[in-house]
């Protein structure tokens, strides 16, 4: 079960991924976090309530506020990091690492992970890598150490933000994932506020894309819980793997609804990521 839930956790990531983007092309990704923060927080908030049983308590605000402090920066890094480098190499770093702090913290607590497994690890990591390579041109700008540096920074930090999601008392459902969305919208909105003068002076006359901030947010916040509730019903090293292979699911989606061509190598991460998926579940 805890395997099929990581991948529902990753295409959801995907999803969100894909409605986050192209809200982040009508406007300024500073203006879409909060409103993307609240809505899911108050979805999930619901699900919490009353549809996922689960104990609220104090541990639950600790891990929230964790989780938080490391993915909100996390997702700051992110958009820098593609602000300045090329997206066939940000992507992939930041998906790697984002899946390998969680893997080595589920190694050392004991994850009984068999050859199968491991061999579905490496697939993941080569899908992620070839499914986020995007076609060079002219424009395309070399990364630099300081950009590369990020890129780990961040990864790092989703790890870290994964691993407290994983490794949070499993009598609480999801009210984990769901108190470090609301501490999440918090920091946000902080640093929204602080910086409303200069927002709303660049981008008076445009339109803000409020359907797809709203259902990006509802869509991240649910594959937040998802992935909760993934980690309590499997091993959290085979559960962040699966999770991590969202970029196969955003590219699908580009596909299909973009029309946006992929290429031979990005159809082999594809594949890749597919036949990962058996592997680990299988593991």
């Amino acid at each position: 079960m805890g395997p099929l839930l990581a991948l529902v956790s990753s295409f959801t990531w995907g999803l969100a991924d894909f409605l986050g983007g192209l809200a982040s092309r009508r406007t300024r990704i500073v203006r879409v976090l909060p409103i993307s923060y609240l809505s899911g927080a108050i979805v999930v908030t619901i699900f919490s309530i009353f549809l996922i049983p689960g104990e609220l308590n104090r541990d639950s605000y600790i891990y929230g506020f964790f989780a938080a402090f490391f993915g909100v920066p996390a997702i700051a890094l992110l958009y820098v990091a593609l602000s300045r480098g090329p997206m066939g190499i940000v992507s992939p770093i930041t998906a790697l690492m984002a899946g390998f702090v969680p893997v080595i913290t589920g190694l050392l607590r004991g994850d009984k992970v068999t050859g199968i497994g491991y061999f579905g690890m490496a697939l993941a990591a080569l899908s992620v890598i070839l499914v986020s390579q995007e076609k060079k041109s002219e424009n395309s700008r070399p990364i630099t150490m300081s950009t590369l540096l990020i890129c780990f920074a961040s990864g790092t930090l989703i790890g870290s933000y994964l691993t407290i999601l994983g490794l949070a008392p499993s009598n609480q459902g999801i009210w984990t994932s769901t108190i470090a969305r609301w501490f999440g919208f918090i920091f946000v909105g902080a640093f929204f506020l602080m910086r409303l003068k200069a927002i709303s002076r660049d981008e008076k006359t445009q339109q803000f894309p409020w359907t797809l901030a709203i259902v990006a947010g509802i869509f991240d916040a649910s594959a937040n819980g998802i992935y909760q509730i993934a980690t309590q019903k499997g091993m959290l090293s085979i559960v962040a793997v699966l999770a991590s292979l969202y970029p196969a699911a955003t590219a699908l989606l580009a596909r299909y609804f973009l029309h946006e061509r992929l290429r031979a190598i990005q159809n082999i991460g594809v594949v890749l990521a597919l036949a990962a998926a058996v592997c680990l579940t299988m593991a």
